[in-house]
């Protein structure tokens, strides 16, 4: 009988080329299940992992977002997370994390994104834990992803979209009619720009950059105003040019989604006074900045921080693609690689060339 084996792209110290290794399929463990992973996505956290900006494990395999067929269910799995039946051949997304469910914010505080022992797939689980975007373990939520549904469009948001589901779901939801700026144009800030105008804001302005990414978002019709800040010569006239674009003294609610520190203290006056700030990008740890915490008492902001997702915003999220891609051509913002070129897609990641790559095997 022939072996049967996956490939997975591995870390094995930071600042160094990664390299594809083959690993022998084990059977699938009792109420979990394998994965025949056809479609791996790189998040911008997968670039900062390389690059050693977190404390993780290495060698590590990288990647916690995937779409792809079941190819065993473990005894006693035989439901996804809405309650559906699962069987072999099923197209599914998983969660990348599963929390304890016992520490004070699982147990205590209803915040399992917070969990202090949350477990995730190609973050913080070690070589020495298995090939694991093959082998998903009890406990992860898996979704059934909705009959037709083109798998390049539901990998282009795989990990932003439950991202920003959990933002503006629970943390500070759009409301029907606002003004709202999006600060950063990859895919946390197309997908919370997309999640907006899906909720009824009556404007969308996405300030980002480089100009190719604001391009590519405004002809798959996510955002009303694309202004590049990336490529000004004088950022200041870019930020005037957003605050008039608000029409109104500034924006309802500002999210940022950039990930760059000095984001924050710029989107600070970008919001109107009584108006909200929301921060998501912040994802690492990439220094300090300075802010002016006047124009918070002065626009009586209010400003809340939202961390990673949950396996139920997962499933808010796929149950949203039939309304994300009959609205977005989310197809377009992605650009496939086959899995021997996973430098190339971390580079073009890097670079800001892509907006969204997505292995494939």
């Amino acid at each position: 009988m022939t072996a049967r084996t996956g490939r997975a792209v591995v870390l094995e110290e930071f600042n160094a080329p990664l390299r594809l290794q083959e690993f022998p399929l084990p059977q699938a463990p009792d109420g979990g299940m394998t994965i025949a992973c056809g479609y791996g996505g790189i998040c911008g956290t997968d670039l900062h992992l390389q690059q050693g900006h977190l404390d993780i494990p290495v060698p590590l395999i990288l990647g916690h977002e995937g779409l792809e067929f079941v190819r065993e269910l473990g005894a006693g799995t035989h439901h996804d997370a809405t309650g559906a039946p699962l069987a072999a051949g099923d197209t599914v997304m998983w969660a990348s994390s599963i929390a304890c469910g016992v520490c004070p914010p699982c147990r205590l505080h209803r915040e399992p994104t917070l969990c202090e022992r949350r477990r995730t797939y190609g973050v913080n689980r070690a070589l020495a834990d298995g090939p694991e975007h093959i082998v998903l373990q009890p406990g992860t939520t898996v979704i059934k992803v909705p009959d037709g549904t083109n798998p390049l469009a539901a990998m282009s948001l795989a990990c932003a979209g439950p991202t920003v589901a959990h933002a503006l779901y629970e943390r500070r939801p759009v409301r029907l009619g606002e003004t709202v700026v999006v600060q950063g144009s990859g895919p946390v800030g197309l997908a919370a720009a997309a999640f907006a105008q899906l909720a009824g804001a009556a404007k969308v302005i996405v300030v980002g950059g480089p100009a190719g990414r604001l391009d590519r978002a405004a002809s798959a019709g996510i955002g009303d105003v694309h202004l590049d800040i990336v490529g000004a010569t004088d950022p200041e006239e870019v930020l005037r040019q957003v605050r008039a674009a608000t029409g109104a003294g500034g924006a309802d609610l500002v999210i940022e989604c950039a990930g760059v520190p000095a984001a924050v203290g710029q989107g600070l006056t970008l919001a109107r006074r009584g108006g909200s700030y929301l921060i998501i990008g912040q994802y690492t740890d990439a220094g300090d900045t300075l802010i002016n915490s006047h124009q918070i008492v002065h626009r009586q902001l209010d400003v809340v921080g939202s961390w990673a997702f949950t396996g139920a915003h997962l499933v808010e999220y796929v149950r949203l693609l039939p309304a994300l891609t009959a609205r977005f051509d989310l197809a377009s913002l992605v650009t496939p690689y086959p899995l021997e070129r996973h430098a190339d897609a971390l580079a073009a990641v890097a670079d800001g060339s892509v907006m969204k790559a997505v292995l494939t095997s």
